[in-house]
């Protein structure tokens, strides 16, 4: 993971994206125990987006140090690594709100819990819905927070089915 953070702040740097930050399970680590997981997924915000191969600078800048392609992925040590644009306006405000930490010396970018926990709910899926009851369940964030996010990025709906199926009794 040291050496993905090295590449990230490389390339926002070098100003092949314009910011990052670690989501998905591998960004859930931070907050819960571990996650199984077979990737890591990093938002990007790109500065220019109106290509049509959005993500080719950012594969060129990887082959250059080295990293080379895995499918959709870029192989960062033992992490096959997913760039993924910012894609709703819940994603960039994630972005833009993330916590940089520090990992081995090196700035990291990484997703609030709030943020994960209301991505994994528009997503939907029952491997999400248990990352949410985790998020939950090691305090990371509260049912309330959640709700208060949900309803800004007008996902109620989706939030009150989850919050009846799992958190009523």
């Amino acid at each position: 993971m040291k050496d993905l953070a090295k590449l990230l702040n490389a390339m926002r740097g070098a100003g092949v994206i314009a910011d990052y930050a670690l989501f998905g399970a591998t960004a859930q680590m931070r907050y819960t125990e571990a996650v199984a997981t077979l990737d890591a997924d990093v938002l990007v915000a790109l500065p220019s987006a109106d290509r049509l191969d959005l993500l080719t600078p950012v594969y060129d800048f990887c082959k250059k140090c080295g990293y080379m392609p895995e499918g959709e992925a870029i192989r960062v040590g033992s992490w096959p690594v997913q760039f993924i644009p910012v894609f709703s306006p819940l994603t960039r405000e994630a972005l833009e709100q993330a916590e940089t930490v520090d990992f081995e010396g090196v700035a990291l970018r990484v997703v609030r819990p709030d943020h994960l926990a209301v991505i994994a709910l528009s997503a939907g899926r029952a491997k999400d819905f248990a990352r949410i009851l985790a998020l939950f369940e090691s305090g990371s964030v509260t049912p309330g927070e959640v709700a208060a996010l949900a309803q800004r990025h007008e996902l109620s709906e989706r939030w009150e089915r989850f919050r009846r199926r799992f958190l009523d009794e």
